[in-house]
């Protein structure tokens, strides 16, 4: 069997390679092409527009519709201005810990699928078994989001899809969308003496962020009576709200970051329709009346469908088996797998390590995580041949 100490020394590979989405991930993504290439998988490279940044598509076993996708993203969040008591992008052991940036989120399950790879590839799968790693879902999925189409146009069909985001292990069968966005203000600059002759882009962004606030109020009258989540309504929260240059400046420029994780994407619609009509019937006319060169725009950082809970859902079905686990579960964190749902997969999240490590200084996934991980993914393979 497959030991985690062979799961180690890829995830000392992988963490080595410093994915911050900011940055470039083909490193990465050649290192992960090449080594299932080595075994035979037939791979493909999907750069972005920019060319620093790809996905990595890769199938053992037959060609052919049906199969399950093994799923993680490649990128990390920054450490920037985290106190790590080593360094992030060294992995580091203390009492079966394994510590560094992206140990739990998630190159822990990508190194598991790695690691069983070979084992794989000398199985005689009857059904198709694909690996995906993708960029950029720390901001918005953009790799994901890319794909999907892409697939579609090759006519790929497979059945399942895993995805090895970190939640103990638990299988998620449901989460909340993700929809970020960043909404810019121009005004008129001025003296701060004279206010009234200025167009103040911060109180208009204040304006703005006040009305959200409301809707983030009213969101919770429309949470289902059956809703799961916690909370269980969607939710709005304010990110970053910048603008200014000193005190007795009247501030010509301001942004507000922005997200919503919608319960049910009918919520995304209403909060975008009620915000827009109070942009275009309060706010613009009022900066404008001062300055016609006034302006509110909002750019799309990335909109991602949920995970919708099905009745019938066989990867959840095949994973309980696997894992011995008799529940399921859902979250308010977003992940790629609904881009797979809607593909006409059957999704679950499921993968070592927790949540709760992610994103934050000393960052670390346990060897007993990942010795589950690779427990259910050799039923996985068994299951296939």
């Amino acid at each position: 069997m497959t030991t985690t100490a062979d799961t180690e020394t890829i995830l000392s590979d992988l963490i080595a390679y410093p994915t911050v989405s900011s940055d470039s991930n083909l490193a990465m993504i050649g290192h992960m092409a090449s080594r299932l290439e080595d075994l035979g998988a037939r791979c493909q490279v999907f750069h972005d527009d920019s060319g620093t940044k790809a996905n990595l598509w890769a199938t053992l076993g037959p060609e052919g519709d049906g199969g399950v996708v093994l799923s993680g993203h490649s990128d990390v969040v920054p450490v920037t201005d985290q106190d790590w008591l080593c360094d992030p992008f060294t992995l580091h052991e203390r009492d079966d810990l394994l510590y560094g940036r992206g140990t739990c989120d998630m190159k822990g399950f990508i190194a598991a699928t790695l690691a069983m790879a070979p084992l794989w590839a000398k199985s005689r799968l009857t059904r198709p078994l694909h690996f995906c790693f993708t960029h950029d879902e720390e901001v918005g999925c953009l790799g994901a989001r890319a794909l999907v189409p892409e697939l579609q146009r090759q006519g790929i069909r497979p059945a399942m899809a895993i995805i090895g985001e970190p939640t103990s292990m638990q299988i998620i069968e449901g989460h909340k969308g993700c929809c970020e966005y960043t909404t810019r203000f121009t005004g008129l600059e001025g003296h701060g003496s004279a206010p009234d002759r200025g167009v103040n882009a911060v109180s208009y962004a204040v304006r703005y962020v006040a009305r959200l606030l409301e809707l983030a109020e009213d969101l919770k009258s429309r949470a289902p009576r059956d809703s799961r989540f916690d909370p269980p309504w969607t939710t709005v929260n304010i990110g970053r709200l910048s603008g200014g240059v000193a005190h007795n400046v009247i501030p010509g420029k301001a942004e507000v970051d922005w997200e919503m994780r919608p319960v049910e994407w009918g919520d995304a619609d209403f909060v975008k329709s009620a915000i827009a009509a109070f942009v275009e019937t309060e706010l613009l006319p009022a900066m404008r009346a001062v300055s016609p060169h006034a302006d509110i725009s909002t750019d799309v950082i990335g909109e991602v469908v949920g995970l919708e809970p099905m009745t019938d859902n066989a990867v959840r079905d095949l994973v309980h088996q696997l894992t011995g686990g008799n529940s399921c579960d859902v979250v308010p964190f977003g992940t790629e797998a609904g881009l797979f749902q809607q593909m006409g997969m059957s999704v679950v999240v499921c993968g070592p390590g927790s949540i709760a490590q992610a994103h934050k200084p000393d960052e670390y996934i346990s060897r007993a995580q990942l010795g589950e991980c690779l427990a259910m993914l050799h039923g996985l393979g068994r299951s296939l041949v």
